[in-house]
């Protein structure tokens, strides 16, 4: 596969792994880097953009979502810790609701982008960096 649609493919993965559709974006940031090897960067920011971006178009489907009561396990993260649990975006399972209650909840767009990011990023970077070093030994 020519390496600019491998990347899109990548993208694509991650983007559709953070949204509530099902996705294995770790099984194809690993496919990527095992074919291009000197291309981790890549598969890193490829990857956390594509993840990102999938979050915050779950915040957004948050923000039209009307506003009822809840007290689901990702709201109450957020309300007690904010945009901070983030963080935990990656996080099987709760990690794709807490985009979209973050959105629900109204957090700062931006400060939720950052932290979507950064989490993102870190699971990633620690994925990238496992495959490398077992590449090594």
């Amino acid at each position: 596969m020519d390496f600019y649609w491998a990347a899109a493919a990548l993208w694509l993965s991650a983007f559709t792994s953070a949204t509530l559709l099902p996705g294995t974006s770790d099984v194809a940031v690993l496919a990527f880097a095992q074919a291009y090897p000197q291309a981790l960067w890549t598969a890193w920011l490829v990857a956390t953009c594509g993840n990102s971006l999938g979050g915050m178009v779950s915040y957004g489907m948050g923000r039209l979502l009307p506003h009822k009561q809840g007290e689901r396990r990702a709201v109450r993260w957020l309300q007690q810790y904010g945009a901070w649990a983030l963080l935990l975006s990656w996080v099987p399972v709760v990690g794709d609701a807490l985009p979209l209650a973050a959105g629900w909840l109204r957090l700062n767009p931006w400060l939720s982008a950052l932290m979507l990011t950064l989490g993102k990023g870190a699971r990633y970077a620690v994925l990238l960096a496992g495959w490398a070093w077992f590449q090594a030994a």
